[in-house]
């Protein structure tokens, strides 16, 4: 008898000892789970609806191939059961992330965050195409008038009043999120340059150095050099001289417009022909940098009348005509 007892406390002692080294293997196990990496070779998009369970959750991952093994996932949140408070939105599954950084992500609503640049030079047309392409952002045609109307400007004149900047938006957000954010540092960055302008330019608002700086920003392509382009510029205007800049005729041709200038267009009438208009264009022709609102603002202190492009992006730069006519021979006739 006493043998048998000795016995059936060695069995169960087994079994003890069998069960445990199991719950232990199995909790080792969910544990390494949760530190493994998602099982992705690229960035994956994951969407969740509203009112989505944990368990729903887990199956649509599944299915993005992200993970496997759900058995050990239910586990892992019953260990942790704060990883099973899920927010709806829009992720970005990454082949980095661990399946606890995962369900911290969906846990504390981070959600994916798109970038936009609207680069300094283009047109509010250049910038319209762009933005209605953009992925997961509601395009509004009227968007850009809008958000004039919503600050109070009811000139209907768009061009050259939103800022070329990097902005960042979310899954579903209108495009005036991106552009309140750009029409807003526009008016903060002109502001700027504005009060701190030269008071002896001849320029006679916020509105035509906004308009001076966009020539100036189609006009260069070396950094550098802008204050020297407003120079020539500001010196012409002092002089009643026209500014004859090619960018204001492309701009007026509009879809005319192919490549090239003809003499034809040189002569052509339109209010953006500066070749047959005195002083600055009606409106901005492009949306200047904040180098190019300061360059407007503050010229170079340079007596030169003329450039000419040395077709490298940098300019040769002259105090009279007959210096000018040499370097156009130099750098364009002769191509």
């Amino acid at each position: 008898m006493k043998k048998m007892i000795i016995g059936v406390l060695a069995t169960l002692f087994t079994l003890l000892t069998v069960s445990a080294i199991g719950l232990y293997w199995v909790y080792q196990s969910v544990v390494s789970y949760g530190q493994a990496q998602l099982k992705l070779d690229a960035p994956v998009e994951f969407e969740l609806a509203r009112g989505t369970s944990f368990s729903q959750m887990a199956t649509a991952l599944a299915q993005t191939g992200a993970v496997d093994e759900l058995w050990k996932l239910k586990l892992l949140v019953r260990l942790r059961p704060e990883l099973a408070k899920i927010r709806s939105g829009l992720y970005q599954l990454s082949p980095n992330d661990t399946v606890v950084e995962l369900l911290e992500k969906l846990r504390q609503g981070k959600e994916m965050v798109f970038t936009v640049t609207l680069v300094e030079g283009q047109s509010i047309k250049e910038w319209r195409e762009q933005l209605k392409q953009l992925p997961r952002l509601k395009w509004q045609d009227e968007a850009f008038m809008q958000v004039l109307e919503d600050n109070g400007d009811e000139s209907k004149l768009p061009e050259g009043k939103f800022y070329p900047d990097t902005y960042h938006y979310g899954n579903g957000d209108s495009v005036k999120v991106i552009l309140q954010q750009s029409y807003q540092k526009m008016q903060q960055e002109l502001d700027r340059a504005w009060q701190e302008r030269d008071q002896s330019i001849p320029l006679k608002s916020p509105y035509e150095l906004l308009t001076m700086a966009s020539i100036i920003e189609k006009e260069t392509g070396k950094a550098s050099e802008r204050p020297w382009i407003s120079a020539v510029f500001t010196n012409r205007l002092r002089k009643g001289m026209r500014l004859q800049t090619d960018p204001t005729v492309i701009y007026g041709m509009g879809e005319r417009y192919q490549g090239n200038i003809t003499r034809k267009d040189l002569r052509e009438q339109t209010p953006y022909n500066t070749y047959r208009i005195h002083g600055l264009t009606p409106t901005p022709i492009a949306a200047p940098s904040g180098a190019s609102l300061m360059a407007a603002a503050r010229p170079a202190d340079v007596d030169y009348l003329y450039f000419v492009s040395k077709n490298d992006g940098s300019h040769i730069f002259s105090k009279t005509l007959t210096e000018h006519n040499r370097a156009v021979d130099k750098y364009q006739r002769n191509r």
